[in-house]
Formats: structure tokens, C-alpha cells, sequence
């Protein structure tokens, strides 16, 4: 009897046991032998392109498994799938390894959670995860695996806050959390963990200060926190880490100077990177006293003062950028710094451009390092000439020298350079003739030499330039006939500029081997005889400007065969004869045919059912009918013309009596409400801009809007400028001219549209005149680029990164870093503009709105008006409700041009109607199928993807169009709350670029 009690008791006994220690259960439930563990794990695998694991079945032992090491003992101590190319998820029966020491799963495309089994292996000391699609947070159970020594999760998909109780892994050596999506603040409890040497935390979306505990890391030597938004000031506690070799910090939110001193604290620097942040004073004196010194990157902040001595104490030195501050130097002898980099005799970059230096170039350039590749010195005030021993410096592949005031000749010892790729001269006082030896620079893919006074011809030798794919040498003084030998270089693809000069001579016949140019403007010569038929072989030809010239004879209809022609301006020549009727049939979006002697019928069809885009002004023998009488139409034309002189005669005398007493009405009148504008910007009169823009003309009209039209202008310091004349007659142009001065008087930065000056004046009908006078952007908008008009081959994926991000840029600074926030409120990619080097920029604020801040994180418009603000297809849903302008209805439209821009389609396309938009098509197709809603141009494989001559992975491509239509539609969310800052879109988008770009386990 006792004993059947006891038997019922044992079993109640045990169950009781077991409810208070639920985790033993569940832990209890998931025990497996190791051998059906890890048939378990290779089940989620469920790609296996190497047939890794084929060899994992049950008629053999697993200690003999492709991958399975094991121990003395027969366990399982490592398991090594690194570089598989393996795909699925991990299977929490990995937990049940529990001998496991190391585990390497980097370099493969495992995908879902990060098993929180990976805390029953206790004995682990490497976990290495990286470069693989894993999502979620981090698993806090990883702190109960004591033994770690390296815990690496970097690059992959991981979100989420730092676990505080990391803590925990007191063992640890590296802790590598970069590139992943995690947020929040950096752990002060990361301070204790004392073995780490190496902490990567870069290139994710952290927020906060540093946290000064981690000047308690006496062991760290690399620190990696580049990429983030981190803001303040860099803990003092930081810089007394003297173990420290690798410091990056770049791109962030940080303010501040940096110690000068930093160089005698961190005496073991190789590599230290701050660019892309706020830091203000100067450049630490103390740094070029650390001599192993390999990397210093500062660009992009806001230092100022001189370079200080001891640059040639950094005999290791790779690569040196503090382009893009304020840094100075006075003098002739300015730029001497530069010649002490000689004992740096691994230098391959240099990096000065956009500064304010001032100097010659010495004479002794070429003694800098034979590596030397890429050397910018663009945006500054050089002076001088180029020094002839620049030649000694042949392995360059950019030389950019453009935006100073460089004079003389160019040396013929450029000649030499024969890695050059990128030659940029623009923009300087130089004179004399184009040396032929550049065209012995064979691997020339970019020359731009336009803004300067170069005469002569241009050289036959740049026939031998058959990598070339651009060529600008406009507003210079070049003369001669155009050389046969430059048009049979067949790659020229992209621009052939050679406008505003003085050649004479006929079109060469050769032309016709441009067969892939897809714009050439030849306008503003002396340029004679016949156009040649051959142009009609230059079938990728999307713009063709030959303007203000001589030609004569017919335009042949050649011309109207170029079925990617988009924009033809033939004003102001000689021509003769009929218009072809192939020209109403192309999808031309420009034409200018004005000021020739043209006859006939005018085609019916095509672009001349729109007046504002064909210009045929000044062709008096044209009809515009086929029975139009040419006598009658004589008879009329004197009877305009003399109704005109007698009204003119009747007019004058008003005029002159008005003259006088109507302008001092007006001028007081614009003053009143432009006194916040004056002292702005110097104010330019009304007669200059005529002058600068030929009596406005229509063959200098590139654009027209809601409230005016823009002409391209140059004015008298040889300027080319954009020039926004207001229409006084359209309703709200008054408050848009205004909404753009506000909005642009206060900010200045890089991705902005410059204003150059304002013009408040009186035209010559004593009228109000209104202008906004901005730098010529010369590369057209976004929209034309995407719509093709500028390309052939369409933008590429790099471009269009780069466009977004410097959309992104300009945006951040509008709302986070003016004097106030500004809201643009008309964001589309027809107000993005694209200069020369491909940047784009952003422009027309005539909606733009400035915000006062009520308190941190709230926004109020200064404005009363709740007017429905943007473009059709861009504008916020909350704005249609009555809301008001806020940088959350930015980021709206900003995600919807992203949208567009990686996908090709508008949101206004025909195709989306009903219930069907194009954030919806798109978040449809997102992630599975979202291949078939990108743009073509970006899969095609002829449309090769390389970067700094270095073939793109096509996974990471693919990889990076995911994450980057991933943003686009967290900006497009229909609550204003759950769209993400730009600042966030900013950070992640350079994320991506850079994540794109870098080969795997190479660092930012």
C-alpha cells in the first residue's frame, strides 16, 4: 500500500517540479541527438547552389559532413558554411550543438530571425553572421554565450536597439553591429565591456551622443560609428584612448572642434575620419605630428584657418581630404603645404576642392607621389599657371582644376599624363592655344576645358581620343574650321559642346560617326554652307543646337528622321526652303527654327500644334495654311506694319509725358515690399538683363511656368545665368516671387540652385519688372534625364543613387540645418536640376514656405493660407484635407520622385487610374516581384554596372533596388507620423551607396 502511494506521488511530484522552471521545459522540448539537430538545420535551407551539403545524410557520420568539425571527444565544435552562397533561414535546433565553439555563417543569403537557441551555446567564442539578409532584433539571450570573444552581425537587415546587457560577454574582443537598420541610443553599458578592441557600430540609424563611457575602452583599437545620426559633441574621454589606430566618425550630426592636441593623444592613428559632419575651428596641428598616419578624411564640415605645418612628417600617407570647408590661405605662396606632401610617397588622393585657398601652384607639383590617381583643387582661388612638371605625375586618372582663376597656357607636359580619365580645366583665365599633346591621352574619357580664353584651332590629335565620351570647350575665343578628325571618335556618346566660339568653315561631313552622341550644340559660331544630310545617321541624337551661325540652304530632311531628337534649335542661320514635314512626326519637345528665310506651308501635326514650344517667328514667307495667298498675306504685313508706326507715333508723346512722373509711382511702389530683399544680394538693372538674354528672346527661352518664363542669359563678366522673369499678370506670382526670395536668402548649400541677384526695376514700357537671376544649370532637370531627353542609355543605377542622395541633401538642410526650417512644397523632378559633373540640385521655391519652430519636433507655417500646395501626383493625401505645408508632406513627395526615378513610371501615368497609384503598384510588387516594376535600363545586362573600373555584384544591385524602393515607400506612408524623417533618408540612403560599392569586409 505505501508503495502504490509513493508510485502515484512520484509522478505529481515531478510535474510540480517542473512549473516553476518553465524555461527547462521548452528548453527539455527541443532536444535533439546532434545528428537530427543538424539534419534540422540543413531542412531551412532551402537554396543550395554548391550542393554543400549533400554529403549531410544518416548513412554517414556527421563529424565527416562538409562543413562539421569536430572534437577530440566526437562533439560538434565548429561549423563553417561561410561563403556557401546558401539560402533559407536557421533552424533553433542549432541550439542543441551545445559543444559548439565557432560558427561561421558570413557571406551567404540566410534570411528571418537570429534564433534566440543561439544562447544555449555557451561554450561559443566566435559567432560571425555577416553579409547575409537576416532581419529582426538582436536575440538578448546571445549575452548567456559568456565565452564570446568576436560577436559579428554586420551587414544585413537587423533592427531595433542595442541590447544594454551586452554587457555581459565580458570576454569579448569585437563587437562588429555595422551596417544594419538598428536605432536608438549606443549602450553606456558597452563601456564595460574591457577586452574590446574593435566596435563597429557604423552605418545604421543610432541617434543620441556618444556616450562617454566608451573612453573606458583602454584596449580599443578600431572604433567605427561613421554613418549615423549621432549629434553633439565627441566626448573628450574618446581622445584619451591612446590604443586607438582606426577613429571614424564620418557622417553623422557632430559639432564642435577637435582637440588640437588629438595627434599626441592618439599617437597610434592610421586612419582617422570625420567628414560629412559640423565640426568648426581648425585642423589640429597635432595630427601631422602623427607620422604612421595613412587616411585623414575632414571633408565636408566647417573648418576654417590654415593648414598647419608638418605634412611632410607623414611619410605613409594614402590619402588626404579636407575638401568642401572653409579652410583659407593667402598669398602667392598660398598652396606651398602642397609640396611638403612630397616625402608621402604612397599618396594616390588629394582633396582641397571647394575651399577658399588662395596662391600659385608650385613648381614643384610633380615631385609628389608616383601613385598620386585622383587630385581635386576645383573651387578655389588658385592663380598662376599650371606648373609643366605636373607631367611627372603619370599615374593620375582625375585631374580637376576647374572654378579658379588659373591663367596662362596649358602646359604641353599634360601630355604625359596618359592614365588620365577625367581632365577638368573649366571655369579659369586660360589662354592660348589647345595643346595637341592631349590628344595622346588615350584613356581620356571626360575633357572639359569651357569658361576660359583658349584661341586657336582645336587640335586634329583629338581624333586619337577614342574613349572619350564628353567634350565641352564652349565660351572660349577658338577659331578655324571644325577638325574632320574629332567627329570620327566614335565614343563620344554623351556631349560634344564646342558653342560660343569662333569657328568657321562648313559642317564637317563626318559627323554621321556620331552615331551614339545624344547631344551636340555647335551654337553661337560662324559656322556657313549646307547642313550636312549625314546628321541623319546620328540616330541617338536627342539635342541639336546650331544657332546663331550661317548656315544656309535647305534644313535637310534628314533631320526629321532622328527619331530620338528631342529639342532642335536651328534660329537664327541662313536656311532656306520648306520645313520637312519628318519633323511633326518626331517627339520633339523643342523647336526653334526662328530668324532663317524659310517658306512654304508650315507641317501640320506634332510640335506645331503647340506655338509656346515650335518658334518660327522671323520667317516672313512662311504659311500656315496650304491656302494661304502670298499677296495677300504681302498686303496684310504692310498694313500691320503701318497701323503699327502711327500707333507707335500717337503713343510716343504719352509715353514721354508719363515717363517721368509713372516711374517715380512705381519704384515706390516695389520698394516698400522688397526692403527685406535688398542687401540680400546685389540688385542687377533691367537693361542688363535685356542685354544678357537678347532682348529675351525666344531662341533663349529654356523654360516657361505657372508664374513666368526663364531665359538663359549671359552677363558682362561672362556668367551664363538662368533668369526667372515673373508674369505680373497671373494671379499669385507677386507671392510666389516673394516665397522664393524668403526661402533662398537664407540658405546656401551645395545641392541648392544658386541665386545670383534679383532685378526689381522698370522695363522699357515703364512696367513693373521682376526677375530672379540663378547659375545656368547646363544639364537640364531630373525629368528629362528620366524621360530620356539627355540620354540615350537612360541614368544609371549610380547616377540615380547619386541624384537621390543629393536631392536627400538639400532637403535635410532646407528642413534641419537653415536658420529656419523650410518647407519646398513642390518637390518633382522637373525642380531638380543637373549641373555638368552630374549633380543635382534643387530649385523653384515659388511654393516654398518658411516654418518657425514652437517647440522641438512641432512645426507652424508662417503662413495663413492652407491653399493646396504642389503638383499633381506629388502632393501629401493630408495636404487635400486642409493641412498644413510640413516637412512630412516633403518626404511625401520626395518618395514618390524616388519611386519614379528607380522605376520610370510618373504618377500621373495613364496607367494608374481608379484606385490605382503608383505607390500602390509599387507596394504591390514589393519585395517578391519587384523586378517587374523597376525600370528596364537598370536590369538590362548590356546596361554594365562598374564603378572606379570594378564590375558590381549583380546580387548586391539587386540588393540595393530593394532597399532602396524600401525607403521610397516609408516616405510615402499615408499617416505623416510613419514617414521617416529626411535626415533618416538621407543616412540610409548613403548606406546603401556605400553598401553597394564596398567589397565585402572592406570598411568606410
Amino acid at each position: 500500500m505505501e508503495h502504490s502511494s509513493l508510485g502515484f506521488l512520484l509522478p505529481v511530484l515531478a510535474i510540480l517540479l517542473l512549473i516553476p522552471f518553465p524555461s527547462l521545459l521548452a528548453q527539455s522540448s527541443t532536444d535533439l541527438p546532434v545528428q537530427d539537430a543538424l539534419l534540422s538545420i540543413k531542412s531551412s535551407v532551402v537554396v543550395d547552389p554548391k550542393e554543400a551539403l549533400a554529403s549531410w545524410n544518416q548513412s554517414s557520420n556527421f563529424c565527416q559532413w562538409r562543413g562539421v568539425h569536430c572534437n577530440a571527444q566526437g562533439q560538434v565544435s565548429t561549423l563553417d558554411f561561410r561563403g556557401l552562397g546558401l539560402q533559407g533561414t536557421i533552424s533553433p535546433a542549432i541550439g542543441n550543438l551545445s559543444s559548439l565553439h565557432f560558427l561561421y555563417l558570413q557571406e551567404n543569403y540566410f534570411s528571418g530571425d537570429l534564433p534566440p537557441q543561439l544562447g544555449y551555446l555557451t561554450h561559443l567564442e566566435v559567432l560571425n553572421v555577416s553579409s547575409n539578409s537576416f532581419g529582426g532584433s538582436i536575440p538578448p539571450d546571445i549575452a548567456e554565450c559568456s565565452n564570446l570573444i568576436s560577436l559579428d552581425l554586420s551587414m544585413n537587415n537587423i533592427s531595433g536597439r542595442i541590447p544594454t546587457h551586452l554587457d555581459r560577454l565580458s570576454k569579448l574582443q569585437v563587437l562588429n553591429l555595422g551596417r544594419n537598420q538598428l536605432t536608438g541610443t549606443i549602450p553606456r553599458s558597452i563601456g564595460n565591456l574591457s577586452s574590446l578592441n574593435t566596435l563597429n557600430l557604423g552605418t545604421n540609424s543610432l541617434s543620441g551622443r556618444i556616450p562617454s563611457e566608451l573612453g573606458r575602452l583602454h584596449k580599443l583599437q578600431d572604433l567605427q560609428i561613421s554613418i549615423n545620426h549621432l549629434t553633439g559633441h565627441v566626448p573628450s574621454s574618446l581622445y584619451n584612448l591612446s590604443s586607438l589606430v582606426y577613429l571614424r566618425f564620418a557622417s553623422n550630426n557632430f559639432s564642435g572642434e577637435i582637440p588640437g592636441d588629438i595627434g599626441f593623444r592618439l599617437p597610434n592613428l592610421l586612419d582617422f575620419h570625420n567628414c560629412f559632419n559640423m565640426f568648426t575651428g581648425s585642423l589640429p596641428p597635432s595630427l601631422h605630428n602623427v607620422t604612421k598616419l595613412q587616411s585623414l578624411r575632414m571633408s565636408n564640415n566647417l573648418f576654417s584657418g590654415l593648414v598647419p605645418p608638418g605634412l611632410d612628417n607623414l611619410h605613409d600617407l594614402i590619402m588626404y581630404n579636407i575638401g568642401f570647408n572653409r579652410i583659407s590661405s593667402f598669398g602667392e605662396n598660398g598652396l606651398d603645404f602642397i609640396a611638403s606632401l612630397v616625402n608621402s610617397t604612397r599618396l594616390q588622393f588629394i582633396a582641397i576642392d571647394e575651399n577658399l585657398f588662395e596662391g600659385v601652384l608650385p613648381a614643384s607639383i610633380g615631385n609628389l607621389s608616383r601613385s598620386l590617381s585622383k587630385f581635386y583643387m576645383g573651387g578655389n582661388r588658385i592663380s598662376g599657371g599650371i606648373p609643366a612638371s605636373i607631367g611627372l605625375l603619370e599615374n593620375l586618372t582625375l585631374l580637376n582644376m576647374s572654378h579658379n582663376s588659373i591663367s596662362g597656357e596649358i602646359p604641353t607636359e599634360i601630355g604625359r599624363l596618359k592614365q588620365l580619365r577625367i581632365l577638368g580645366l573649366a571655369r579659369n583665365r586660360l589662354s592660348g592655344k589647345i595643346p595637341a599633346e592631349i590628344g595622346d591621352l588615350s584613356m581620356l574619357t571626360e575633357l572639359k576645358l569651357y569658361g576660359n580664353q583658349l584661341g586657336g584651332s582645336l587640335p586634329s590629335t583629338f581624333g586619337r581620343l577614342q574613349d572619350l565620351l564628353t567634350l565641352d570647350a564652349s565660351n572660349n575665343k577658338l577659331v578655324g574650321n571644325l577638325p574632320r578628325e574629332l567627329f570620327t571618335v566614335s565614343s563620344l556618346s554623351s556631349f560634344l559642346n564646342l558653342s560660343n566660339n569662333g569657328f568657321t568653315g562648313s559642317l564637317p561631313e563626318e559627323i554621321g560617326d556620331l552615331e551614339s552622341i545624344r547631344e551636340i550644340d555647335l551654337s553661337g559660331n560662324l559656322l556657313s554652307g549646307n547642313i550636312t544630310n549625314s546628321i541623319g545617321k546620328c540616330q541617338s541624337l536627342q539635342i541639336l543646337s546650331m544657332s546663331n551661325n550661317s548656315f544656309s540652304g535647305v534644313i535637310p530632311d534628314a533631320i526629321g528622321e532622328l527619331k530620338a531628337l528631342q529639342s532642335l534649335d536651328l534660329s537664327m542661320n541662313r536656311l532656306s526652303g520648306p520645313i520637312p514635314g519628318g519633323l511633326a512626326k518626331l517627339s520633339l519637345q523643342y523647336l526653334n527654327l526662328s530668324f532663317n528665310d524659310l517658306e512654304g506651308d508650315v507641317p501640320s501635326g506634332g510640335i506645331f500644334t503647340n506655338s509656346s514650344s515650335a518658334h518660327l517667328e522671323g520667317n516672313s514667307k512662311l504659311c500656315w495654311s496650304k491656302h494661304c495667298e502670298t499677296k495677300s498675306n504681302h498686303r496684310l504685313h504692310l498694313t500691320i506694319i503701318f497701323l503699327g508706326v502711327a500707333f507707335t507715333l500717337c503713343l510716343l508723346g504719352s509715353i514721354m509725358w508719363l515717363f517721368f512722373f509713372k516711374r517715380r509711382v512705381i519704384i515706390k511702389k516695389i520698394l516698400p515690399k522688397t526692403n527685406s530683399i535688398r542687401g540680400q544680394h546685389p540688385i542687377i538693372s533691367y537693361q542688363e538683363l535685356h542685354r544678357a538674354t537678347d532682348n529675351f528672346s525666344a531662341r533663349n527661352l529654356i523654360g516657361a511656368g505657372s508664374f513666368g518664363s526663364v531665359y538663359k542669359g549671359v552677363l558682362t563678366d561672362g556668367l551664363n545665368v538662368a533668369v526667372k522673369v515673373l508674369n505680373h499678370d497671373v494671379g499669385g506670382a507677386m507671392k510666389s516671387f516673394v516665397a522664393e526670395c524668403n526661402a533662398l536668402k537664407i540658405a546656401r548649400h551645395r545641392n541648392l540652385v544658386k541665386l545670383v541677384t534679383l532685378c526689381l526695376s522698370l522695363d522699357y514700357g515703364n512696367n513693373e519688372f521682376r526677375a530672379l537671376v540663378y547659375e545656368y544649370m547646363g544639364n537640364g532637370n531630373m525629368e528629362e534625364w528620366m524621360r530620356g531627353k539627355r540620354t540615350r542609355r537612360g541614368l544609371s543605377l549610380l547616377e540615380r543613387l547619386g541624384i537621390a542622395v543629393d536631392v536627400a541633401s538639400a532637403l535635410d538642410y532646407l528642413h534641419n540645418d537653415g536658420e529656419a526650417a523650410v518647407v519646398h512644397c513642390d518637390v518633382k523632378p522637373s525642380n531638380v536640376l543637373i549641373d555638368e559633373d552630374m549633380t543635382a540640385k534643387v530649385g523653384d521655391f515659388g511654393l516654398a514656405k518658411v516654418l518657425a519652430k514652437k517647440v522641438e519636433g512641432d512645426e507652424e507655417s508662417t503662413t495663413t493660407t492652407h491653399r493646396l500646395k504642389g503638383s499633381i501626383g506629388y502632393i501629401p493625401p493630408e495636404y487635400g484635407f486642409g493641412g498644413k505645408p510640413s516637412t512630412k508632406g516633403d518626404v511625401y513627395s520626395y518618395g514618390v520622385m524616388l519611386l519614379e526615378l528607380f522605376t520610370g513610371k510618373s504618377p500621373t501615368d495613364e496607367c494608374f487610374n481608379g484606385d490605382l497609384s503608383l505607390v500602390k503598384w509599387v507596394q504591390a510588387a514589393f519585395p517578391s516581384q519587384l523586378l517587374q516594376v523597376l525600370n528596364d535600363e537598370l536590369l538590362s545586362p548590356a546596361a554594365a554596372i562598374s564603378f572606379e573600373d570594378r564590375e558590381l555584384n549583380p546580387e548586391k544591385r539587386d540588393e540595393c533596388l530593394v532597399s532602396v524602393i524600401g525607403v521610397g515607400l516609408n516616405c510615402v506612408k499615408e499617416s505623416p507620423d510613419a514617414r521617416l524623417a529626411i535626415r533618416d533618408v538621407l543616412h540610409q540612403l548613403k548606406s546603401i551607396k556605400e553598401k553597394l560599392l564596398k567589397p565585402h569586409n572592406v570598411e568606410v
